[in-house]
């Protein structure tokens, strides 16, 4: 009997040792999971320095003022040199080829560590203004969508659009409104993006030629952003230049109100597709390769925590700096005339007021958070060039 109760013991103690590795066992996955989640975001890439040379492609329309908000903050925060257009202009030459002339102070300094104002990209000549081991990466949206901000946005500036009364309108009949030979005056109306990649708007749509475009694009580009996924691509772009997350946090700069947004109608949809068929094909193809990258460098689990967590100190940094729970405002509630953004054409653009009250060290991090993009280039620009007249932004009266 006493055998038997000994027989006992022994088996139900294996048996709490089993147990106990197994809860064990689980209990290390889970934290490793944790530390695997958490180490990027809070901690910075384990691997090597932040990336500090960066060649942002900012095409229009596509929520590339959040990112470009994003580098300015970054090169200010790390003192960087920025390539910022010279003299008065805003624009590095757009909408023509881009040349490294267009940068202020380029025939005194080799190389700038940043370039991400708008130009049409010309890559002997960015190449000039950059250094070799320079990050390339853009950004592409919806062609649709893109294209119904741009007809708000630019109507006004664009002749194709200024004679149209509408986006329907035009839809239904471009070649009405819109005209090969002025390209330059039109390059909104027509595969801006692909147009801002530095090729012809107008080309047939030939397999060969946009295959061949297409993979100019990726071998030049180490990553492109999907504005419908933002933080997604945010989430990708802080793993490849090894961040840290407040590095890449965003409050959206330069978006509409919902009302100077239309609602487009299923044909429009289509005629839009196919009048932006380069675009269509551009965008397409980096959508699909944008998934890819993330299901193999994340997996949806680990992308979900991550994105998750961009969320969480982006609500955070909302509750912080912003009146109103973070609500956007338009330009007669924004209080202080320096965070009022630019308006163009038929867009009521949005902006931000900041809480009172914050302290010193706070508010400079909050300004830079919701600074609209002309007066953080005129800020950027006082900084980098402090003996040459400042940038005048008109609008604010200046």
């Amino acid at each position: 009997m006493v055998s038997t109760l000994g027989g006992l013991q022994r088996y139900f103690r294996v048996i709490l040792l089993l147990l106990l590795a197994l809860t064990l066992l689980v209990l290390a996955r889970f934290l490793l999971t944790d530390l695997e989640l958490v180490t990027p975001l809070f901690g910075g890439q384990a691997k090597g320095p932040p990336v500090t040379n960066i060649m942002f492609l900012k095409t229009h329309k596509t929520a590339s003022s959040t990112v470009l908000n994003i580098l300015y903050r970054f090169a200010e925060t790390h003192n960087l040199s920025v390539a910022l257009p010279a003299g008065l202009h805003v624009h590095l030459g757009y909408p023509r080829l881009f040349l490294a002339r267009y940068v202020e102070g380029v025939e005194l300094q080799q190389h700038f560590n940043i370039m991400c104002n708008h130009l049409r990209f010309n890559l002997p000549e960015v190449q000039k203004v950059m250094p070799n081991n320079t990050f390339y990466f853009s950004i592409l949206r919806n062609p649709v969508f893109q294209l119904e901000s741009s007809f708000i946005y630019y109507k006004t500036y664009t002749p194709a659009f200024l004679r149209a009364p509408s986006l329907d309108a035009f839809l239904a009949s471009p070649r009405t409104f819109y005209n090969d030979s002025r390209l330059l005056k039109n390059v909104y109306a027509k595969n801006n993006m692909w147009f801002d990649f530095g090729f012809d708007p107008n080309a047939p749509l030939e397999e060969g030629y946009v295959r061949a475009r297409i993979a100019e694009v990726e071998r030049r580009f180490q990553l492109v952003l999907i504005a419908e996924h933002l933080d997604e691509s945010l989430v990708l772009l802080r793993r490849r230049l090894r961040w840290a997350l407040d590095d890449v946090v965003a409050f959206r700069i330069n978006a509409r109100s919902a009302r100077s947004v239309t609602r487009l109608a299923p044909e429009t949809r289509e005629r839009a597709r196919s009048w932006c068929a380069l675009d269509w094909r551009l965008y397409e193809h980096f959508n699909r390769s944008l998934w890819g990258q993330l299901r193999a460098e994340l997996g949806p689990r680990r992308l979900r925590g991550e994105v998750e967590r961009l969320r969480a100190r982006r609500r955070e940094l909302a509750t912080l700096c912003l009146q109103d729970g973070g609500e956007p405002k338009n330009r007669t509630q924004i209080r202080d005339l320096r965070l009022r953004p630019y308006q163009s054409g038929r867009a009521d653009i949005l902006g931000y007021n900041l809480r009172p009250g914050l302290d010193n060290q706070t508010l400079r991090v909050c300004q830079r958070l919701v600074m609209p993009e002309l007066q953080y280039m005129a800020h950027l620009y006082a900084l980098q060039f402090p003996e040459k007249p400042r940038k005048k932004i008109p609008f604010l009266g200046e």
